[in-house]
């Protein structure tokens, strides 16, 4: 006998799991589409050129590579953002700029697995192509709000930074050929801690002590948007470029502020780095208030160079990415979703097997007006069938046995309340009350 397992770092989904994450997959697809982005599809499997060298040397180690049976190098996408750069370079032409497209699909990383992270786990991107314009890094913020909302959290905060400002500070400091280092080292400070994060500048980045200092000091920077950006502008006077990142920062964050969005959820954090390399502007990333220890679940940021590998033509991009896994880890914590091994919301239990054609010509009412509805296989006996129904978790039931048929009525029963209400049985009569009780 195998005995029954997964491998570690993956695991199986079942329904009361399942049914929550495709709901958060529905809504990320119904925000996105909102803002025009079109959905794309990509391989699972890439050339292994394509996908390294493109994040960081983190990711190339975490790479699922082997040879397929034509002994071609090939590797599982780490990201879906490598993947759409080759997509790109490859159907711009046919496609055109600027090019907005969603992706919702899985990607494996062979780390470490902690609380809300696996290696399977599956992202919902969106970006932007073929456009260096401000207001193409304004909607990605806009998209994060509105999914955010979306899904329902009013206490989150997106967290934005730009890496021109960060280079630009290196650049003062006499660390910017150490900068793929430092802004990797950086990343990991709210995990790492300062100690642990000042050792590795110090080891892997090679900065001396007063420069790892100084970055840490530098990271710390809070307050308002206004606040902080003048408290940079000092720092990077000298510097075209630097002034050039906060004068594109400081306007993305005033038109995100006119555009409705709540001041107090988009802050300017000048420790987020983002450890990816591909990274060269604008970059985010966005924490629940009440549970900020599980980390970032949105994030992304400008990529303007990514593409070069693969065509000459400059393809800038812009985009962000759910995670949907941690957010799902996040939300079971906090007790925000609802637990339910069903779909559908109204359950028949089958009295009589002789009337089943009655059972599913009720239910096929009941669809016609879009209420999932399941009728039960078997005519056991009622406890039986609503134990069955109370598992599940459906919300309401329609009892109908001999009598009910006679009188041409029908049971209308929430299983929430235990309350039950007698109805004609008639297409419109059976859904008012359900639309009622399932309210």
């Amino acid at each position: 006998m195998i005995q029954p397992r997964t491998l570690k770092g993956f695991r199986d989904y079942l329904p009361e799991a399942m049914i929550p994450r495709e709901r958060l997959i529905d809504t990320a697809r119904r925000v996105y589409r909102s803002f025009g982005f079109a959905p794309i599809d990509t391989p699972a499997l890439e050339y292994l050129e394509v996908l390294t060298g493109k994040g960081s040397d983190e990711t190339d180690k975490q790479l699922y590579r082997f040879q397929d049976h034509g002994g071609r190098d090939v590797g599982l996408r780490f990201d879906l953002t490598v993947p759409l750069a080759r997509f790109a370079a490859q159907h711009i032409g046919q496609l055109g700029t600027p090019f907005k497209r969603y992706h919702i699909a899985t990607v494996w990383r062979g780390e470490n697995t902690q609380r809300g992270r696996y290696r399977e786990f599956m992202q919902c991107d969106f970006d932007t192509i073929g456009t260096t314009a401000v207001a193409a890094d304004i909607e990605a913020i806009l998209v994060i709000n509105d999914l955010l909302a979306a899904i329902g959290f009013d206490k989150f905060t997106i967290h934005v930074n730009n890496r021109g400002i960060l280079n630009a500070v290196l650049r003062q400091l006499g660390l910017a050929d150490q900068s793929t280092a430092v802004l990797r080292a950086l990343d990991k400070l709210s995990k790492a801690g300062w100690e642990k994060v000042e050792a590795e500048l110090c080891e892997s980045a090679g900065a001396s002590h007063e420069q790892a200092t100084a970055i840490l000091d530098f990271s710390q920077l809070r307050g308002g948007c206004d606040e902080v950006l003048s408290a940079v502008e000092p720092m990077i006077s000298s510097d075209a470029d630097g002034e050039a990142a906060l004068k594109r920062t400081r306007e993305m964050m005033h038109a995100v502020s006119s555009a409705g969005v709540p001041d107090h959820r988009v802050k300017i954090d000048v420790s987020i780095a983002r450890g990816l390399d591909y990274y060269t502007g604008l970059v985010f990333e966005t924490t629940l208030d009440d549970l900020p220890g599980i980390g970032s679940i949105a994030s992304g940021g400008r990529y303007d160079n990514l593409a070069d590998l693969y065509t000459k033509q400059q393809l800038p991009g812009i985009g962000g990415s759910l995670g949907l896994d941690r957010l799902l880890s996040a939300m079971e914590e906090l007790e925000l979703i609802e637990t339910s091994q069903t779909t559908a919301e109204v359950f028949i239990p089958l009295f009589e097997a002789s009337r089943l054609g009655d059972y599913l010509k009720l239910a096929a009412r009941v669809r016609a007006a879009g209420i999932g509805c399941e009728v039960y296989p078997e005519p056991k006996k009622l406890g039986k069938q609503l134990q069955y129904a109370d598992k599940k978790g459906f919300k309401a039931a329609l009892i109908a046995g001999g009598d009910e048929f006679a009188n041409h009525q029908v049971q209308v029963k929430n299983l929430g309340t235990g309350e039950s209400t007698t109805v004609a049985l008639t297409a419109e009569a059976v859904v008012k009350e359900l639309m009622r009780v399932l309210s």
